[in-house]
């Protein structure tokens, strides 16, 4: 993945990286990743442990995967959830593009 100690300072074409387990490049690390969700601080408590979505009300949405500017290994995961404002603009947040085959 790339992160701050490696990564030069910026984020990085998809697919310098290895694939994870199940194919796709880039999951950790690299940009934190948009998701569907509104954020909740009690995602996990109020809806299912396994994939939590929740679109009700709410003004920031979540973020996935930690970015290039991350050290800590705790936020380097696709589990972790971060959030932000859907106007922010930054070069550590990005979106994946998902062709169904």
């Amino acid at each position: 993945m790339w992160y701050n100690k490696n990564s030069g300072g910026k984020a990085h074409p998809v697919g310098q990286k290895k694939p994870n387990e199940i194919g796709l490049c880039d999951m950790s690390g690299n940009v934190w990743e948009w998701v569907q969700d509104k954020y909740d601080e009690d995602a996990y408590g109020r809806h299912a442990s396994n994939n939590p979505v929740y679109e009700r009300t709410g003004t920031r949405r979540v973020i996935r995967g930690g970015s290039w500017l991350d050290s800590n290994p705790q936020v380097l995961r696709t589990a972790n959830r971060g959030n932000d404002l859907p106007t922010s603009r930054c070069n550590e947040i990005g979106f994946r593009l998902v062709r169904m085959m």
